[in-house]
């Protein structure tokens, strides 16, 4: 039996799906970033928001707390850490 799935396309904006999130989140450190923009292009989400130094943070809203970003930062400036209670 199929059931048929009604989806709008572009509607991840209004469904802020970090409510998915893993129990961690990235923490930007700001000390060592080169503004490579690699957590920029890998983030599935596209929730990282910034574009020079020691501006990058992710959009807690969106962000599913995958550690792809702490995992390509060639600086080790990103860390993931305990979701905190909100």
């Amino acid at each position: 039996m199929f059931v048929p799935i009604i989806s709008k396309p572009a509607t991840s904006l209004a469904n802020k799906t970090g409510s998915w999130r893993t129990k961690k989140r990235p923490n930007f450190l700001r000390r060592a970033c080169i503004a490579c923009n690699m957590c920029l292009y890998i983030c599935p989400e596209g929730c990282i928001k910034g574009g020079q130094k020691n501006e990058f943070s992710p959009d807690l809203d969106f962000c599913k707390g995958c550690g792809l970003c702490a995992i390509i930062c060639p600086k080790k400036d990103i860390e993931m850490v305990d979701e905190e209670e909100r």
